[in-house]
C-alpha cells in the first residue's frame, strides 16, 4: 500500500534516481567467436537440448545422496563437453562444465571460479570433472595413469582435497585435456570409458567374447560334486541364474555348480529345500558376508555364481575368460584383471578404490581376482 508517495515505515524506497554515468554499460555487441572445425558433445544430467549425453548416477551408486528416501544426483547438471576434430587423426579434448540454454558456461553458486593469466574467467565444476589417462597403449600392458582434474578452459589440476573443496589444486603445465584411448572421465556419480574408433578397430568385440564362451562350453568343464555339465549362458540372454550356471569358491577358485553341501559337519538338505537354499547362497555372496567349505581342497570362501562380462570394450585384450573378480563374480581374461584391479576409480568425496569394470562393485584388498580352475569332462 503507497500511501502519498512513500510506503509506510519506511522499510523500502519508493522512488529511484537515475544518473548520467561516466562510461556508458549498456548492453553492447560482444566478440562472436566461429568454430566450425570441431564438433562438441555436451554431457551432463540436465535433459534439455543443449545436451547431448544425458548420464545420471544409479539408485546403488555410492556417490549419490540419499536421506529419507529421496534420491540427490552428484553428477552435475552440465558436466562436461568433449571437443572432437572432424579431419584425422580426430583429436578428442575434454573440457569442464557445458553450455546451457542460452549457450553461456554453467556452472553452479558453490563451484570454484578465480581469473586466469590475461583476466580470462577459469573454474571447476562443483563435484569436479576428473580424467585418468593410462600409460601406454590401451593393451593387456597398460599400467593406470594418475587422476587429474579438468578446467573450464581445459587447464590441467592436482586433485582438491575434497570434491566440492573451493580451493583449486595446482596447475600442471606438462599435461594436457587430450583423451587417449582408455581414459576415464569421471563425473561424480558416474565414470565414463573413452575409446577410440581406431582402437576398437582393433580390439575383441562382442562376436569374439561369444566366440569364447562358446569355446569354452565346448571343453565340457563338469562339477566335481553332482557330476553334470556346466555351461555359460548366452551373452544375450538376461543375466539370472540358469540351472548349468557355474559356480565357483573364491578363496580357492575351483569351478562347481550349484549344490547345497555346505561343508564337513553339514547335512545335505532336501531335493524340495534346494531352491531355498540356493537363494540364500546367492543373497549371502551379494553381501559378502557368509563362506562356505569348497569340497576339493577343503578351503573356506566365498561362493558366487561365475558370469562372463559382456562388455567387450572394457577388455584390454582378447585372452581366454580364465579369471574372476572377487566377490562379485564377472568372468574376464587376466590382462583384463590384473589392470582393473590395479586402477583406482574414485569414490565419495575422496576416497579412491579399484572395482569391477562390469558392475563397479569394490574389489576385495587382499585379493582382487582369482584364477578360475575348471575341471574337465569325466571319461
Amino acid at each position: 500500500m503507497v500511501c502519498n508517495g512513500s510506503f509506510p515505515g519506511g522499510w523500502r524506497k519508493s522512488r529511484f534516481s537515475l544518473y548520467r554515468r561516466n562510461t556508458a554499460n549498456g548492453v553492447k555487441p560482444g566478440t562472436v567467436h566461429l568454430a566450425c572445425s570441431p564438433e562438441a558433445a555436451k554431457i551432463g544430467r540436465c535433459t534439455e537440448s543443449p545436451i547431448d549425453i544425458v548420464v545420471g548416477s544409479p539408485m546403488g551408486c555410492s556417490h549419490s545422496n540419499r536421506h529419507s528416501g529421496s534420491f540427490q544426483s552428484t553428477i552435475s547438471r552440465f558436466a562436461c563437453r568433449i571437443v572432437c576434430e572432424r579431419a584425422p587423426p580426430y583429436t578428442a579434448r575434454v573440457y569442464a562444465a557445458g553450455f546451457d540454454c542460452s549457450r553461456n558456461i554453467f556452472l553452479g553458486e558453490k563451484a570454484a571460479k578465480w581469473h586466469s593469466f590475461g583476466g580470462q574467467m577459469d573454474g571447476l565444476t562443483t563435484n569436479g570433472v576428473l580424467v585418468m589417462r593410462p600409460k601406454g597403449e590401451f593393451s593387456g600392458s597398460c599400467e593406470p595413469g594418475v587422476w587429474r582434474e579438468i578446467s573450464v578452459c581445459g587447464n590441467v589440476h592436482t586433485l582438491r582435497v575434497t570434491r566440492a573443496a573451493q580451493s583449486k589444486g595446482q596447475q600442471v603445465m606438462d599435461e594436457s585435456q587430450v583423451l587417449v584411448d582408455g581414459s576415464l572421465i569421471d563425473l561424480c556419480g558416474v565414470t565414463l570409458l573413452w575409446r577410440s574408433a581406431a582402437a576398437l578397430s582393433r580390439s575383441p568385440g562382442p562376436e569374439h567374447l561369444e566366440e569364447l564362451r562358446v569355446k569354452l562350453n565346448a571343453a565340457r568343464p563338469h562339477c566335481p560334486v553332482l557330476l553334470h555339465t556346466l555351461a555359460f549362458p548366452s551373452l544375450d540372454e538376461p543375466e539370472s541364474h540358469q540351472p548349468r550356471q557355474p559356480w565357483a569358491y573364491l578363496c580357492c577358485g575351483h569351478v562347481h555348480g550349484f549344490h547345497p553341501w555346505r561343508g564337513r559337519g553339514t547335512a545335505i538338505k532336501r531335493e524340495e529345500e534346494k531352491e531355498e537354499d540356493e537363494e540364500d547362497v546367492m543373497k549371502a555372496a551379494r553381501e559378502g558376508d557368509k563362506d562356505r567349505e569348497c569340497p576339493l581342497c577343503r578351503s573356506r570362501g566365498l561362493y558366487v555364481a561365475l558370469t562372463l562380462g559382456r562388455e567387450s570394450r572394457l577388455c584390454v585384450d582378447a585372452g581366454p575368460p580364465s579369471h574372476a573378480f572377487v566377490p562379485c563374480g564377472h568372468v574376464c581374461s587376466e590382462a583384463t584383471a590384473v589392470y582393473w584391479s590395479k586402477t583406482p576409480l574414485p569414490c565419495g568425496a575422496s576416497s579412491f578404490y579399484p572395482a569391477c569394470p562390469f558392475c563397479m562393485k569394490q574389489l576385495a584388498r587382499d585379493r582382487p581376482y582369482i584364477k578360475l580352475i575348471f575341471q574337465g569332462a569325466p571319461d
